[in-house]
């Protein structure tokens, strides 16, 4: 009987690394539909890689920063370990990866390519999983402390804060080190409109991003006799009320709606087993209204040029979902419990700071080191031309 549980645990959280690694194609054709033209090979090329690059950080650095653990013995030692141990990596990466993809997307179309990959692996290796172990592995004390504190632990179910506020804020500092791309604001006054290269492939995007979210979050149990069926429909509720609300402030925009449901499972994330489904959806729809405004108010007030969205997508809405945890998830509004809102403040706001440190240390070296950015005639070419040398599409049939 043990060795079928192990078996079917390790089955369980395999399928469940299978879906989130599917979740980093939805990333990759969500950037390429929202970028222009001639950006769209390297949205691709940089999502694959970023994702090899990630790998070997997490296998050699990050995942023993998080968790302790090194792979670095026999293989004939890894073979005695529990399988199950050894698949919770793969399963554990993809999480590691999503935050490099989603930064990927607030630099796009102006990045050097090298220089990501350079950034990637010190992120993937060092600070992401130094939130990580603080918040799932009980790492250096800080949760003893917030437990001590509020009397409840901080609690992230499945990311909203760990993956998503992380990646999205450490995307911050990388778009305002970066810069704007050129001619997106104009010295004269207002914003030059750039509006995405293809809409099928933004929503298609989406749609993978949104199938593979169930195995993101459902799967965080990490073991079969965890799972709860009230994660997947709170991801649900959520997904459709982000969609809903993003609709009707977004104004049928069709990028909106297509990034609502993300807003709303990028929400969902933390409290997503503890909610309520009308807290899950209360929670998703003022994602999806925080979104809308928040990209409105950046790209056109603020001016800060983030591509896809991705620091009021994922750093706020993550942010917003940490601490909707402790609000939605208390008994009073129909929760579990075993939640309070300033436990999940506080854990909040120290991924917040991390992130956001982070992301201009790295970048900021970077920037002065090597540099970040390509140069304005590499820009006006196109990343894809620049970089990979070859476009998207054929210019021409060269057949006879």
């Amino acid at each position: 009987m043990e060795e079928l549980r192990v078996s079917t645990d390790t089955l369980f959280i395999l399928l469940g690394a299978i879906m989130v690694l599917a979740m980093h194609s939805g990333f990759a054709f969500l950037e390429l539909g929202t970028v222009r033209k001639k950006n769209q090979v390297n949205a691709l090329v940089k999502i694959l890689c970023d994702f090899s690059i990630s790998t070997v950080a997490y296998f050699f650095v990050g995942y023993g920063v998080a968790y302790g653990v090194t792979f670095m013995v026999g293989a004939e030692q890894l073979l005695q370990r529990n399988a199950y141990d050894v698949t919770k990596f793969f399963f554990l990466l993809t999480f590691a990866a999503a935050v490099p993809a989603i930064i990927s997307g607030g630099i796009a179309e102006r990045a050097k390519f090298n220089t990501q990959l350079i950034a990637t692996a010190v992120i993937v290796g060092f600070i992401y999983p130094l939130f990580e172990g603080i918040a799932w592995n009980d790492r250096f004390g800080i949760q003893a402390w917030i437990l001590a504190t509020t009397g409840d632990k901080f609690h992230d179910f499945a990311g909203s804060v760990v993956v998503h506020a992380v990646g999205g804020w450490l995307a911050l500092g990388a778009v305002i080190l970066l810069g704007s791309r050129t001619g997106r604001y104009p010295k004269g006054g207002g914003v030059t409109a750039q509006p995405p290269s293809s809409i099928p492939f933004l929503a298609l995007g989406a749609w993978i991003l949104i199938v593979g979210w169930f195995g993101f979050n459902v799967m965080s149990a990490q073991t079969i006799g965890a799972i709860s069926g009230i994660v997947a429909v709170n991801s649900l509720m959520a997904m459709v009320g982000g969609t809903l609300a993003a609709l009707v402030v977004g104004r049928n925009d069709p990028g909106f709606v297509h990034n609502g449901p993300l807003a709303g499972l990028v929400a969902v994330c933390a409290g997503s087993d503890v909610m309520h489904p009308v807290g899950a959806l209360v929670t998703g729809a003022v994602a999806g209204v925080l979104f809308v405004y928040m990209f409105t108010f950046t790209q056109n007030r603020l001016k800060v040029d983030d591509v896809l969205g991705v620091w009021p997508l994922h750093g706020l809405c993550g942010a917003w979902g940490g601490i909707a945890c402790g609000i939605f998830g208390v008994k009073t509004l129909g929760g579990i419990g075993g939640v309070n809102l300033q436990a999940q403040c506080i854990g909040t706001a120290l991924g917040v700071a991390i992130a956001l440190v982070g992301g201009f240390v790295v970048y900021g070296i970077l920037k002065a080191v090597i540099g970040i950015r390509l140069d304005r005639e590499q820009e006006f070419d196109g990343s894809d031309l620049s970089i990979h040398q070859i476009h998207a599409t054929a210019d021409r049939d060269s057949s006879w």
